[in-house]
């Protein structure tokens, strides 16, 4: 995420968020969120949400049922 990583360099810098918002042409909301979560967190990538699971695709299940496979062979081995 380039434009997180130059905020809070930016940001290290001493510079305002007003200045970082004018330099980099976001707005001020924006600047103000990804400092916020750099500061709480000490990351700005997204974080896992609470939810229902994504479905697995096709190769995800092939995947997981030779992985069952390969673990009961070597069980028995």
């Amino acid at each position: 995420m380039q434009t997180a990583s130059t905020i809070i360099c930016e940001r290290l810098c001493n510079k305002s968020v007003h200045e970082i918002s004018l330099l980099l042409n976001i707005l001020l909301s924006t600047v103000s969120g990804i400092i916020t979560k750099w500061k709480q967190l000490g990351t700005t990538a997204t974080q896992p949400r609470s939810g229902r699971p994504c479905k697995m695709t096709e190769r995800g299940h092939c995947m997981l049922k030779r992985t069952v496979r390969r673990s009961r062979q070597l069980q028995s081995q």
